[in-house]
């Protein structure tokens, strides 16, 4: 056993470390949420990672995103998180895919050379179509996962949590998916997520259905760098420490689950 993953075996023993060395976790958006969840999975040991995200690095994502600096600018998020696994745990394996998730792409998470399901998926989607593709392909399929609901404009750090989609209140994101899930015929109590009740402060700031929709096609230009396209986008106001809590709770429940320590 490595001297770096001493400290967690005795947490939850050689089995469980060894049974996180077999695991195999897809993690979908490596932006704010996902890139915690990225660093606490890689430092917990597990062996073999799929990286999401068709995005790169904008300086706006500084300050809340892990892998975000002012030398990772320009770059892929995937090119970059492949890099930061490597630098914590050269011995996992990580392969990547820059896409966008949409009912044409979806089907590359599970066919081809990802055609073994992962034993865990991380859903840290923060735009509502792509979310509710995955979310209902993931359903479809029995795959185990956590989704993330919004972490923006949320300033109590104490009231974040785990429980069902169908429980979520106060969060217009989960909201549009419970309403867009039922449609395709899935059951939001099928889906585990993170949360935070907190009622936002300014609905004004929200959002809701302010979403610019970008071209897919478009290119990226000095005019939409701050909103690339491919996605609908909001500009929220954000915490760093609660988006890095909603990604560590995520990565502390796929830990507990792999390693077995929740069975």
């Amino acid at each position: 056993m490595k001297e770096q993953f001493r400290r967690t075996a005795l947490m939850i023993g050689e089995n469980g470390l060894a049974a996180l060395h077999d695991s195999c976790v897809t993690v979908v958006g490596l932006g704010a949420v996902g890139s915690y969840a990225l660093e606490a999975l890689a430092r917990a040991g597990i062996g073999r990672f799929r990286l999401v995200d068709f995005d790169r690095v904008q300086s706006s994502n500084i300050n809340r995103q892990l892998l975000a600096t002012c030398r990772t600018v320009g770059a892929l998020k995937t090119d970059v998180a492949r890099e930061r696994v490597a630098s914590i745990n050269p011995a996992a394996i990580v392969e990547t895919k820059s896409i966008l998730i949409n009912d044409k792409t979806i089907g590359e998470l599970f066919d081809g050379d990802w055609s073994t399901p992962a034993d865990y998926v991380v859903d840290a989607i923060d735009s509502l179509g792509p979310k509710v593709t995955l979310v209902a392909e993931l359903v479809r399929r029995r795959a185990r996962f956590m989704s993330s609901m919004g972490a923006a404009l949320r300033f109590d750090a104490s009231l974040v949590r785990v429980g069902k989609l169908s429980d979520v209140v106060n969060c217009p994101l989960a909201r549009q998916l419970r309403k867009r899930l039922r449609r395709v015929g899935v059951d939001p109590d099928a889906v585990k997520c993170v949360y935070s009740p907190e009622p936002i402060r300014d609905a004004l700031r929200a959002g809701v259905e302010a979403f610019e929709r970008v071209d897919p096609a478009a290119p990226l230009t000095p005019e939409n760098a701050n909103n690339p396209p491919g996605r609908p986008r909001n500009t929220l106001g954000s915490l760093p420490t609660v988006v890095g809590i909603f990604g560590l709770r995520i990565a502390h429940e796929a830990i507990l689950e792999l390693s077995g320590v929740n069975r």
